[in-house]
C-alpha cells in the first residue's frame, strides 16, 4: 500500500493533494529549504517586457512556495531576496525592488497571518530605505507569535558579509575579554551567524539553470543538498516544488560517513 501510494509521485497527471501526501507519507520532508530564486529578468526579456515586470511575477512565485512548503511541514523557507551585490544595480531596478518589497510586504501580511507564518529577515537590515525596514519590522512584529512555516528573506545579504561581520564579532567579544579564541569551534562561530537561530539547510533550490551558490549561505550549505532546476523563477510553481523535494527524499545524506 505504501509502495503504491510512493509511486504516484512519479505522475504528473496526479492531483497536486495526492502528490503532497504521497511525499508527507514518504517522510524525509527537509526542516530548511533555502532558495535561490533566479530569472525574472531573463522571463521578463523573453516576454518583451520590462525587468520590473519579471520581479512583479517573482512575487506571485514567492507566494505558490510558501504556501506549498508550509502545507507541506517545511519549518524553515530562506528566500535570496536582494544581495548585498544586488546594490550595483541601475538605479531605477534598485527602486522599483525596494518599493515592490515594502509593497508585497503590507499587501501579504493578513495572508501570512492566516497561514501561521512567522516572517524573520537576515542581511545588513541597516543598509535598506527607512520605507521598507519599517514595512518590514511591522510585519515581523505581526507575525511573532505564529507557530507555522518561517519564512525567512535574506536581504543585502552575502556568505562572505556575513561571515566577515561574525570574525569582526567575535574578534570583539575576544579583546573584551568575553570569549576565548581557544572556545571557538564551528557551533560557537555559528552562533555569530545572521542565521544563529536558525538550522542549517538540508535543500537548496536554484531555479534557471545556473549551478553556483552566488555568495549564498556559504557557512551553512557545507552539507546541504543542492537540486538545480531550468525554470525560471516567476514560472516556478508546487509541483516544482514537489519535484525538488522528491528528488531530496532520494538522495542519502551521509555527512561524511560510509555508506550503508
Amino acid at each position: 500500500m505504501i509502495d503504491e501510494k510512493i509511486n504516484i509521485i512519479e505522475t504528473p497527471e496526479i492531483s497536486l493533494d495526492d502528490r503532497i501526501g504521497a511525499i508527507q507519507l514518504k517522510g524525509r520532508i527537509p526542516t530548511h529549504v533555502a532558495i535561490i530564486m533566479d530569472g525574472n529578468g531573463r522571463w521578463a526579456k523573453q516576454r518583451g517586457l520590462q525587468r520590473e515586470d519579471g520581479h512583479e511575477m517573482g512575487v506571485k512565485a514567492v507566494k505558490r512556495v510558501v504556501e506549498i512548503a508550509s502545507e507541506l511541514g517545511v519549518r524553515v523557507l530562506t528566500l535570496y531576496t536582494f544581495s548585498v551585490e544586488n546594490w550595483n544595480r541601475p538605479l531605477k531596478e534598485i527602486k522599483a525592488l525596494m518599493s515592490l518589497l515594502s509593497r508585497s510586504t503590507i499587501q501579504e501580511i493578513d495572508d501570512l497571518m492566516e497561514k501561521d507564518v512567522r516572517l524573520i529577515v537576515t542581511g545588513r537590515l541597516n543598509e535598506l530605505p527607512l520605507a521598507q525596514r519599517k514595512a518590514l519590522q511591522m510585519a515581523i512584529d505581526r507575525t511573532s507569535s505564529n507557530s507555522g512555516l518561517t519564512l525567512n528573506l535574506a536581504l543585502s545579504y552575502g556568505g562572505r558579509t556575513e561571515i566577515l561581520d561574525a570574525v569582526r564579532e567575535i574578534c570583539n567579544e575576544a579583546l573584551a575579554g568575553r570569549l576565548s579564541p581557544d572556545d571557538i569551534d564551528e557551533k560557537q562561530f555559528s552562533k555569530y551567524l545572521y542565521t544563529a537561530q536558525l538550522p542549517d539547510p538540508d535543500l537548496l533550490i536554484r531555479t534557471s539553470g545556473e549551478m553556483r551558490l552566488s555568495n549564498f549561505l556559504l557557512w551553512q550549505t557545507s552539507y546541504t543538498e543542492l537540486y538545480m532546476c531550468e525554470i525560471l523563477w516567476p514560472d516556478f510553481g508546487p509541483q516544482d516544488f514537489l519535484d525538488a523535494i522528491h528528488e531530496y527524499q532520494k538522495r542519502d545524506r551521509r555527512y561524511g560517513r560510509a555508506p550503508h
